[in-house]
């Protein structure tokens, strides 16, 4: 049971092991540095070609469709193994991007967006899933953190690169120069993975039905969240959870399951530690606002504002190499101490962020760093733990169906979180009476009702805490 400390990460990313793991990394890095470009492109884009009006959808059809994605991993590896599965995820990411490249109004955009969704989505769920497939069992740990880290790699990437091509004028080459790091992709996926299928005797069966609705509701709560109506907010909100939870009573008792057997209640292994991934995972959609609180109320640059930003993903990549690999006690404590730091923290900044006067002098604003990167550090201090007991959590034959439900758990809850996020700020003042006091205003009650998130995981982090250890 702890033959885990064993593994080096000489032994993970040396060899064989290294180009396999390059793989997998990969293809989640594809799809998170698109997410921070896109995001840092994106005013430039609606300058050159319109649409400012549906500035929005690019993020609401890009979350959906990589749901969609991301759940409809465990059919593809099943039907079409590693390989096939990752060369058609990638060749259908690639299209989008090019669609994006050239796109000469916003409604081919977003058509490319919609693309680039399902090909990252599908990418997520396939790097999570093939893990358990593609390394010994020893090794789960330290994989999971390497891919997980791809996002803090992407968090300092991504701006750069796309900060680069907005200020010369050139937004277009941010979507091309990916084009060079899908094709290295593609090489290594066709070299390093096995072409066999994945699945067991018994062919998985994808639950369409149940990934429309899934998706749909995070649809109607991200309209709802543009509303500058607290009514409109509350009732996209209610449609959108009544719509999951529809899905939650017909995945139970379904055979082409979303999640597996075990997942819908708190009591249980799979349960806790899917409700602490997703409480984590909502914490974190703070993000969206900090650098607006930061130009704004604290008069900091957009490019130190971003890398302020940046220290909550830092804080995650610094967190899950921390606790990689410890010993089942050990792992325990990490998985109840970890959302308290996060928690604390929001808090922290919720009392720190609305303090215009913390940027008079130019220094005791440097205050919120430690409480940036405390948030980040939090989540990464149980997240591999978390994951990894997912694994041998799942039932016997739900494998695939467990590793993939991580990642559409976790982009569900971003989805939910930015909603919840648009509701709050709109209601304490964001956009009236908007300006610094409503800046303040909104920092205060976003930061601190996100700070209940991790704070609810530690009640329901029980269950979690006696599942078998890896």
């Amino acid at each position: 049971m702890h033959t885990t400390q064993l593994a080096s990460w000489s032994e993970l990313l040396w060899g064989r092991n290294g180009l396999r793991s390059l793989a997998l990394a990969g293809g989640v890095a594809l799809h998170a540095v698109n997410v921070y470009i896109v995001t840092t492109i994106l005013p430039s884009v609606v300058q050159d070609i319109g649409g400012l009006e549906y500035y929005a959808w690019n993020t609401t059809l890009f979350v959906v469709t990589s749901i969609l994605g991301s759940a409809l991993s465990p059919k593809s590896m099943d039907a079409f193994g590693p390989r096939n599965a990752f060369l058609q995820a990638i060749f259908i990411f690639v299209l989008g991007t090019m669609v994006c490249a050239m796109a000469p109004s916003m409604p081919w955009m977003l058509v490319g967006r919609t693309a680039q969704g399902m090909g990252g989505g599908l990418l997520l769920g396939l790097s999570y899933s093939s893990v358990r497939l593609v390394f010994d069992e020893r090794l789960w740990s330290r994989a999971m953190v390497l891919i997980s880290s791809m996002w803090g790699v992407a968090t300092l990437a991504g701006p750069a690169i796309g900060g680069i091509f907005a200020e010369t004028g050139h937004w277009r080459l941010a979507f091309w120069v990916v084009l060079p790091i899908g094709a290295v992709l593609s090489v290594l996926v066709y070299t390093q993975l096995a072409a066999g299928a994945a699945g067991g005797n018994k062919p998985v069966r994808a639950p369409l039905g149940k990934i429309s609705v899934l998706a749909s509701s995070v649809l109607v709560v991200s309209i709802a969240s543009l509303s500058t109506l607290w009514v409109w907010n509350v009732a996209g909100i209610a449609v959108g959870l009544l719509m999951a939870i529809m899905v939650a009573r017909a995945d139970s008792r379904s055979e082409a399951r979303l999640f597996p057997t075990g997942s819908y209640s708190v009591r249980t292994a799979l349960g806790s530690l899917y409700a602490c991934i997703c409480l984590l995972s909502i914490g974190v959609t703070t993000e969206i606002y900090i650098p607006y609180f930061l130009q704004l109320i604290h008069g900091k640059t957009p490019l130190i504002a971003g890398y302020w930003t940046a220290l909550m993903s830092a804080g995650w990549t610094m967190g899950s190499f921390i606790s990689s690999s410890r010993s089942t006690p050990t792992a325990n404590r990490l998985i109840q101490f970890g959302p308290v730091v996060s928690a604390v923290s929001l808090a922290i900044l919720g009392l720190l962020m609305p303090l215009g006067s913390l940027g008079q002098g130019g220094v005791s604003a440097n205050w919120m760093v430690l409480p940036l990167l405390g948030v980040g550090l939090g989540v990464g201090l149980c997240w591999p733990n978390l994951l990894t007991r997912v694994f041998k959590s799942a039932p016997v034959g739900q494998e695939n169906i467990a590793s993939a439900a991580i990642t559409t758990l976790q982009l569900y809850a971003m989805a939910m979180g930015a909603s919840l996020a648009g509701m709050i700020t709109n209601a304490a003042g964001f956009i009236q009476p908007g300006g610094v006091q409503g800046a303040q205003q909104a920092a205060l009650a976003l930061l601190l009702v996100f700070a209940c998130a991790p704070g609810l995981a530690v009640l329901l982090s029980g269950p979690a805490r006696r599942a078998q250890g890896v």
